[in-house]
């Protein structure tokens, strides 16, 4: 049984009671991220959720890591392209203190100037940290081709010249507008009551906060198509192209899945099986799909030596190009259908995965995720679905590459 209740400011509460456990996950999900920053405030939401752990009113940096290591509970905190999620997670019998805590530095930080100074080397590091891990620019590089400047094209670490910039006051006015109580949900997962969630939520949470207007904020969203590089004097070439696939709620989402997972989902794929396998131009080769409320789109990454490039590009071209043309076989669709499946069942056995999951659909739907629901859909699921699907993805006007590597012009494109 899930559990969901609305408070009277509009913060939104879900419980999934898991009986049989001794541990319980909690998390605040924002629905903010780099998709909603404006060009001089991008980065500012990953710069937040760093300076959440770094003093509140009552505890400072060093208090709140200790209050939570004396009770054996873990905790993090992660920023996406549209979202921002606190969590802990504690033996059930320390839930109540576990999330005091969390729910103090989210509601009480204050963001000492000290600390901010400190905390801006520490993203500074990162970003410089994502400079020199390629696989992860290229993905960057790959959102701007593909969406532009702007939205969901931005990274997520923001520009260094922008964390240097960020006052105090900065952070509390995009606290002030974004984390407004109608954009917050809180999600619990494991062993804990239903109504003692709630309590926990109303005595230390709800009551520090008050209803008020929340404005959306429009985000600009387009397919640009472009391809673009950055040199760097490394062994391999990373490469990756991006094509239209599905928004996050489509009815058909979960055959685009069953699509990908026969293209490039795992060892069986056939990227894998082509462009590693039986040509060895690649140690790592994969395809995955990002899904957003307006749309999505559907990666394909490979890591090659820079002599391969081209011989890498026509593999990965041809495979989605044969694909397309003749489809996929019916043992191919069973294999990814109960791949899925099995992602979708083994999720549940994790209470950290169930929290997040109950607290994002939650957030960008405003109702209960049904999870076994989900798995009968799964199961109801056809070929034709996934031919339908097929067609949807693969878009080659629509598409952009990117690569990152000892290379120096863009990587052609199929327009």
């Amino acid at each position: 049984m899930v559990y969901s209740k609305k408070f009277p400011s509009g913060l939104r509460l879900v419980v999934k009671k898991i009986d049989g456990l001794l541990s319980v996950s909690m998390g605040i999900l924002v629905g903010t991220g780099s998709c909603f920053e404006s060009a001089g405030e991008n980065g500012i939401s990953h710069f937040i959720e760093h300076m959440m752990f770094k003093g509140t009113e009552k505890r400072n940096a060093f208090e709140i890591s200790d209050a939570m290591d004396r009770i054996g509970a873990q905790m993090n905190a992660f920023t996406s392209k549209d979202i921002t999620c606190y969590y802990a997670k504690s033996t059930s019998d320390h839930a109540g203190e576990a999330f005091e805590i969390l729910s103090d530095f989210v509601l009480h930080s204050i963001f000492p100037e000290e600390e901010m100074d400190r905390e801006k080397g520490v993203v500074l590091e990162e970003i410089a940290m994502t400079e020199d891990t390629p696989d992860d620019l290229c993905l960057d590089i790959l959102a701007e081709a593909y969406f532009g400047r702007e939205g969901y094209g931005q990274p997520i670490l923001g520009p260094a010249e922008n964390v240097r910039s960020f006052s105090r006051q900065d952070l509390f006015g995009y606290i002030a507008e974004r984390y407004n109580p109608e954009n917050l949900v809180v999600s619990f997962a494991g062993n804990v009551d239903e109504k003692r969630a709630e309590d926990l939520v109303a005595e230390y949470f709800e009551r520090f906060l008050e209803k008020r207007d929340f404005v959306k904020r429009d985000k600009r969203v387009a397919a640009i198509g472009q391809s673009k590089y950055k040199y760097k004097d490394i062994e391999q070439v990373h490469i990756a192209f991006g094509y239209p696939s599905l928004r996050r709620e489509d009815p058909r989402m979960d055959a685009a899945l069953i699509v990908n997972t026969i293209l490039g989902g795992g060892m069986s794929s056939r990227l894998f099986q082509r462009v590693r396998e039986q040509m060895g131009l690649a140690y790592t080769v994969y395809s995955y799909i990002s899904s957003f409320t307006e749309g999505g789109v559907l990666t394909v990454y490979a890591g090659v030596n820079p002599a391969n490039v081209a011989k890498a590009q026509s593999a990965i071209w041809e495979t989605i190009e044969q694909l397309c043309k003749k489809r996929f076989t019916l043992e191919e669709f069973i294999r990814g259908k109960e791949q899925l499946k099995a992602s979708v069942i083994l999720s549940q056995e994790n209470t950290a995965s169930q929290m997040i999951a109950y607290g994002k659909y939650l957030l960008f739907n405003d109702c209960v995720l049904d999870l076994e629901k989900r798995v009968r859909d799964i199961d109801s699921i056809t070929e034709e679905d996934c031919v339908e699907a097929l067609s949807l993805n693969f878009d080659s006007s629509k598409m952009a590459a990117a690569a990152v590597g000892k290379i120096k012009k863009e990587l052609p494109l199929l327009h």
